[in-house]
């Protein structure tokens, strides 16, 4: 319904923040709790003309808020705060730049860099001399009223976090380049779901998707200046609307229906959310939204000089989630995707900043406690990237419980072992074992070690084993970007490579760091892509790359000598066979007893001693797993067996009661890591070099 051009305002609900229609009218409200006035902005329904002013009349607990009958969804909008502009004591309100709603749940147009963003004098770069007073509207998105939102029950598939079993992707990266999709549904939510993807990841035995940010995103200014684009996703402007270039026009209604057909194939969906910083950066950044809104409020700002941003995250700035109403709002936003939504989990990008209070990292923060006891969010998968850049940010391990974390310390000690640095056998145990050294206490199980090898940010596994060196030259910043320590070996040629046998080497590496992977205790994730030896051309910080460089090249399925997809089937069923590669619960007994145990094993099929643990030579050990059935005695016993040196090593199977014969079932030395046959308890094996053997027993 359209509003007359005598528009009656009213005061509106201050509980209920953004913009909703009732189905007689609409309630805007905006926090701000520093603001001297705030003008809600009409426009068109394309967002072109700017058609009227409105003064929101009423101000409760800081809740600028007004009631405007009549109107309904599709109202565009956006908002104009005014108060003092004094980066000195922490304001930058500017009037002059329209501003996003921070719950906005729809967006029309288009962002587009111009001078007119900056509350700075552009043609005087000295930090906050002037304020630029041109307005900004005509290069900026504007919020739209939502229609609500007819929300279906939600089928999840309420996998336990013990068969969890995770691929990352991009939702534009992942079908860009499938060349059986309809070009319409390439890059988009649409594809993801498309049966062929799904029957994709499911062949896999992949239990949870989890996509890269996307949250509403924008490009930085400085990757615009270069004509290149933010592709990962981690530059937010909106935690409540998806990213418009994701969707085919119906925004939410879009998202929920992929969520809805993974679901319905058995899959969990899992979002990497952006909470420690947005877009706005620094005191040089646009003013888009909070910064506009109440700067003081969102973001940390410097105690001695609050004109400049505590930087812990390295964006420029950090949001303030130990205030109330950015709590708010982040809670808001989890709860809105999960429960409305159907999002299964979320992976928080940079977490430690989530638990920042005023003397650093505290595992009792706010936040934490907010989302314990949220009754929305009690079954929702927690991820925490267990570190940011500022003073004490690196927490892996100290997450509450009931919380996984991105363990580093896995991925760099797999690396490092089977680069063949020697005196690793103790660490790679650790780290084999869940880590339990890091995470069993409070009550926390193997499943809080999400174990990765690579992920979106560095090598993928091919360019781990086909480059020494980083190459991000793409990225226009001399190279200088990236991880420098990537712990990778190229085998002789740094990049591609002509001869046979370092390629043949460069896969069995591979397929010994997928099975170190899969055989692992906690929970796995895998990088779309390295299933079938994808490269990034050496590049490990392909942030801005959206082109051929990130996206998947579904043409490698075709080369099955280079496709370890037969492996990693294989993999993940023996997880699903062996419940202490599943279990939720840390395994210390040794196989005998009436439960699953666990037992390390040097060369000689004996009990490792302080003397083997502690030699620094690249001998084999083994770790076996037993399995009881619930039988009084182990009636299966698992067998891997690692060797990291570059010379053959012979291998004594372990003498096991009445166990007699073993059954080889894989052998990273084979072109796809797979074999089938039986050898005698007695017969002594040899394993090549780098390589993993496994093999199963029955009693």
């Amino acid at each position: 319904m359209s509003a007359s051009d005598r528009l009656e305002i009213l005061p509106g609900d201050s509980t209920r923040l953004g913009s909703h229609w009732d189905g007689e009218g609409v309630n805007f409200a905006l926090f701000s709790s520093h603001a001297e006035r705030v003008e809600l902005c009409l426009f068109d329904e394309q967002g072109r003309q700017e058609l009227r002013r409105i003064d929101l009349p009423d101000n409760t607990h800081d809740i600028w808020n007004a009631y405007l009958p009549g109107f309904g969804p599709g109202t565009v909008y956006g908002y104009r705060v005014h108060g003092p502009f004094q980066p000195e004591h922490g304001h930058r309100f500017n009037p002059h730049k329209l501003l996003l709603d921070p719950y906005a749940r729809q967006t029309i147009g288009q962002f587009t860099w111009h001078n007119s963003h900056f509350s700075f004098d552009p043609e005087k770069p000295e930090e906050d001399v002037l304020v630029n007073t041109a307005d900004n509207a005509n290069w900026m998105l504007k919020s739209v009223v939502a229609q609500p939102f007819e929300s279906q029950a939600i089928k999840r598939p309420a996998i336990p976090w013990g068969r969890t079993q995770i691929y990352e992707t991009h939702v534009k990266g992942f079908t860009q380049k499938h060349p059986e999709l309809d070009a319409a549904i390439r890059g988009k939510f649409a594809g993801i779901c498309d049966d062929r993807i799904i029957d994709y990841i499911k062949s896999l035995g992949i239990t949870s998707v989890e996509l890269l940010p996307v949250h509403l995103f924008i490009d930085e200014y400085h990757l615009y200046e270069k004509q290149l684009t933010n592709y990962w996703g981690y530059n937010s402007l909106n935690f409540f609307t998806p990213h418009t270039a994701y969707h085919g026009g119906s925004g939410i209604a879009d998202f929920r229906h992929m969520v809805d057909r993974l679901h319905d194939a058995g899959l969990e969906v899992i979002l990497d959310v952006v909470y420690n910083h947005t877009a706005e950066g620094d005191g040089r950044g646009p003013t888009l939204c909070f910064k506009g809104i109440d700067n003081q409020a969102y973001y940390h700002l410097q105690a001695d000089n609050p004109r400049h941003y505590v930087n812990d995250t390295g964006t420029g700035n950090t949001v303030d989630v130990s205030h109330p109403r950015v709590l708010q709002l982040v809670m808001d936003s989890l709860r809105y995707w999960h429960a409305e939504l159907g999002v299964d989990g979320f992976r928080f990008d940079l977490a430690s900043v989530l638990g920042r209070e005023s003397n650093g990292f505290n595992d009792q923060a706010s936040f934490f406690h907010a989302v314990l006891q949220d009754p929305q969010l009690a079954t929702a998968k927690l991820i925490a990237e267990p570190w940011d850049i500022g003073p004490g940010g690196y927490q892996l391990g100290n997450f509450p419980a009931g919380w996984s974390e991105w363990n580093d310390a896995y991925r760099d000690t797999v690396r490092r072992f089977w680069l063949a640095e020697p005196g690793l056998k103790s660490a790679l145990a650790r780290r084999l074992h869940g880590s339990s050294d890091l995470f069993e206490h409070d009550g926390r199980q193997p499943s809080a070690s999400t174990n990765f090898i690579t992920s979106h940010d560095g090598f993928t596994l091919n360019d781990l084993v086909s480059y020494e060196n980083k190459h991000n030259q793409a990225n226009g910043e001399d190279n200088k970007d990236g991880h420098g320590a990537n712990f990778s070996q190229n085998f002789g040629v740094e990049g591609p490579s002509s001869d046979p046998d370092i390629n043949a080497m460069r896969l069995r590496q591979q397929r010994s760091l997928l099975c170190t992977l899969l055989l692992s205790q906690g929970t796995p994730m895998l990088r779309a892509g390295d299933e079938c030896s994808r490269t990034q051309r050496g590049n490990n910080n392909a942030y801005c790359q959206d082109n051929d460089i990130n996206w998947f090249d579904w043409s490698l399925l075709k080369h099955r000598d280079t496709s370890h997809l037969a492996l990693i089937q294989r993999l993940m069923q023996l997880r699903e066979e062996f419940p202490a590669l599943h279990g939720e619960r840390y395994i210390h007994i040794a196989p005998g007893t009436d439960d699953e145990g666990i037992l390390w094993l040097n060369a000689k099929g004996l009990p490792m001693t302080e003397k083997d643990w502690h030699d620094d030579a690249n001998h084999p050990f083994c770790l076996l797993l037993s399995d009881t059935n619930g039988h009084p005695k182990p009636n299966r016993y698992l067998l891997i067996a690692f060797n990291n040196s570059d010379l053959p090593q012979p291998l004594d199977l372990p003498m096991l009661g009445e166990v007699s014969h073993w059954q080889a079932i894989i052998n990273t030395a084979v072109k796809d890591g797979l074999v089938n046959h039986q050898v005698t308890a007695r017969e002594q094996q040899t394993l090549l070099p780098r390589v993993v053997k496994v093999l199963v027993s029955e009693a």
